[in-house]
C-alpha cells in the first residue's frame, strides 16, 4: 500500500510539468505561426493598401536646417518615403544614394526618414557624402502615421521600410524588408510594379 502512495505521488508532478510545458509552447507556437502568415517567402511584410486609402499628410524638419512637406514632394509628381533605422545602420545610408538615383530617373520623389536628432543624423550622412536632406521624425509621429514602428523585432525605430504614395496623395504600397540593405534592383522592381 505504501509502494502504491509512492508511485501516484511521482506520477502527478510528471502531468503537472507536461501542462505546464503545453501552457508555454502553445502561446509560442501561436505567435510563430501569425509571424509566417504575415510574412512574404523572401521574409519581408507588405501592407495590403485599399484603393483610396489617403496617405497620412506631414511636415519634417530636415538635416539641411529646411522643412520639407509630403504635398510639395507629390506636387512634382509621385514620391517614395523611406523609412530605415537610422544611425547606427550603414545600409540605411549605403541605399540613399542608390535610391535617389534610382528615382530620379523615374522622376519619382525621395523623402528618406530618420528618427534620431537633426546633427546626429546630418553628421553621419556628411561621413557618407550624402547631401540630400534626410527629414527628421524624432517624436515618431510620421512612423506611427505609416505603422512603421514594431517591424521585425523594432518597436522604438522602423526597419528598411518604404511608403509609395501617388501624386493625388493616395498610399499605394508599404513594404518592410527583412534586410539590413535591399538591392536597388529590388525595391526599384517594387516601385515599378505599383507604379510602371
Amino acid at each position: 500500500m505504501s509502494n502504491r502512495k509512492a508511485n501516484t505521488s511521482t506520477k502527478r508532478p510528471e502531468r503537472k510539468i507536461s501542462w505546464t510545458w503545453l501552457g508555454v509552447l502553445l502561446p509560442i507556437a501561436a505567435v510563430i505561426a501569425l509571424v509566417i502568415a504575415g510574412r512574404g517567402s523572401d521574409g519581408t511584410t507588405t501592407a495590403v493598401v485599399e484603393p483610396g486609402t489617403n496617405a497620412a499628410t506631414f511636415e519634417l524638419p530636415t538635416t539641411a536646417g529646411t522643412t520639407v512637406a509630403l504635398s510639395d514632394a507629390l506636387a512634382e509628381g509621385d514620391a517614395l518615403i523611406y523609412f530605415s533605422m537610422g544611425v547606427g545602420c550603414d545600409g540605411c545610408f549605403a541605399q540613399i544614394p542608390e535610391v535617389e538615383g534610382a528615382l530620379a530617373d523615374r522622376g519619382i520623389a525621395f523623402l528618406p526618414v530618420m528618427i534620431q536628432p537633426r546633427d546626429l543624423v546630418a553628421a553621419t550622412a556628411a561621413e557618407w557624402g550624402i547631401d540630400i536632406p534626410i527629414l527628421i521624425d524624432e517624436d515618431r509621429s510620421v512612423s506611427k502615421a505609416y505603422d512603421m514602428l514594431g517591424k521585425n523585432g523594432h518597436t522604438d525605430r522602423p526597419f528598411h521600410s518604404i511608403a509609395i504614395v501617388r501624386q493625388d496623395g493616395s498610399l499605394a504600397f508599404e513594404k518592410t524588408y527583412d534586410t539590413m540593405f535591399v538591392p536597388v534592383d529590388e525595391m526599384m522592381a517594387d516601385v515599378d510594379g505599383v507604379l510602371g
